[in-house]
């Protein structure tokens, strides 16, 4: 964008969407501050505060860190390209997550100690190219904003493949545990085959389409995410654990014994080949088996989820999870209801009440929750957004590694800046 050129609405709308996100964006030119700071408030940069630094090179380091605590865009004039370095290295001083733009010669040592230096793909030079760690090959801030938000829903789908994987964990563990813990009273609810089938069979298209699940509504009004915060976090396994994978254990335990209880079952009873019960013990595992796929099923649909609900997200925006989700069925019956791999997988058909039964898990186990999940998160957000507030001096960025932008073009609640 030429310095007097118009501003394109393209860019007032991703410096609107930056503020959104949490990001404060700092302006660091070599132009005379009035002009400086004439454009950044025609693009929106120092809503509704703006501090000018007409003599940037003359600024003391205490007075520049003082200064950077103060929760304004600043808009640092007459600066050189050490100033550009100072200022870099006092916002990573901090804490923060530091981006920083430029296209010239002069911007390479700023851009190279940046956590992210994002070089201009057009106009910029070779050095500033190769000391970047990103090239905008059209030179539009607007850009970058897209690749936030596109690193956002690159971290959540992340987070929801884990989500997905680890729930299972639990009911595929739980009847092993319960078979030792008996004593070998309680028969094994799951053979080892039918494990093989959920991990390497049903649960691994639907966990690959979580990784292209659109983004969530109201992914760029997040606050930007603690800079040391793991992938997986406490939260997360609770939620794995706690709650969809014990739920899952529940249901698919509770079939198991329906089973084995409607055809005289009790705990001791043999169940080896030929014996009376050894029939309604493999329907038993069966159940097991197929309530577990069933599971999974309402456990893709939670996990679609974090801080949205379902309703909003909607319950077909993702087609490659439901062809992933059908081939699992398909797959699933398959192996209960084909000789072949009856006589492989230790199966058997279902009976229709047990059908009916297993029916029901997925919204037992995952559907239903996460239709809810986005009024059962208004309070985590709200914590999340008053964490944001209270720590924005210390996240002056966003996204999923929380950019704060400075260089060339200018910026809000990150820091980008400097024309030069």
């Amino acid at each position: 964008m030429g310095l007097y050129d118009p501003p394109r609405p393209e860019v007032i709308d991703a410096v609107r969407r930056c503020h959104e996100a949490g990001l404060r964006v700092h302006v660091v030119t070599g132009d005379n501050g009035v002009t400086a700071a004439a454009v950044a408030h025609e693009i929106g940069i120092g809503e509704p505060r703006t501090r000018i630094v007409s003599e940037a090179e003359d600024i003391s380091d205490h007075e520049l860190d003082d200064l950077l605590d103060e929760d304004v865009e600043i808009i640092f004039a007459r600066s050189s390209p050490e100033t550009k370095l100072r200022v870099a290295d006092a916002l990573r001083a901090k804490g923060l997550v530091v981006a920083m733009t430029g296209d010239g010669v002069n911007d390479a040592p700023a851009l190279h100690r940046a956590d992210i230096g994002i070089a201009m793909g057009r106009s910029g030079t070779d050095v500033a190219r190769e000391a970047a760690t990103m090239v905008l090959t059209d030179d539009d801030f607007a850009t970058i904003v897209v690749a936030i938000e596109s690193g956002r829903r690159v971290y959540d789908n992340v987070r929801k493949f884990i989500l997905y994987i680890f729930a299972h964990t639990v009911p595929e563990v739980v009847p092993f545990l319960v078979f030792a813990l008996s004593a070998g009273a309680v028969p094994l609810p799951l053979t080892v085959l039918q494990i093989l089938a959920i991990d390497l069979g049903t649960e691994t298209l639907p966990a690959l389409a979580l990784g292209r699940e659109p983004a969530e509504p109201g992914i760029m009004s997040r606050p930007p995410r603690r800079r040391h915060e793991n992938v997986i976090t406490s939260a997360m396994l609770k939620r794995a654990w706690g709650y969809l994978g014990l739920t899952s254990a529940v249901l698919v335990m509770a079939a198991f014994f329906f089973v084995l209880w409607r055809a005289g079952w009790s705990p001791g009873d043999s169940t080896v080949p030929y014996s009376e019960l050894h029939h309604a013990y493999v329907e038993a595992t069966t159940a097991t088996f197929t309530g577990i796929v069933m599971c999974q099923v309402g456990t893709a649909f939670a996990a679609r989820t974090e801080h949205a609900s379902l309703r909003q997200v909607g319950m077909l925006s993702n087609p490659l999870l439901l062809w992933g989700i059908a081939f699992e069925l398909a797959f699933t019956a398959l192996l209960v209801y084909v000789p072949a791999f009856q006589h492989i997988f230790g199966t058997t058909a279902l009976q229709p009440g047990v059908l009916g039964l297993i029916a029901t898990f997925p919204s037992s186990c995952g559907v239903s929750t996460s239709y809810t999940v986005g009024s059962s998160d208004v309070a985590s957000r709200r914590r999340h957004r008053d964490l944001a507030c209270a720590e924005t001096r210390r996240y002056a960025v966003g996204s999923d590694g929380s950019p704060v932008l400075r260089g060339s073009p200018p910026l809000r609640r990150g820091s980008f800046g400097g024309w030069n």
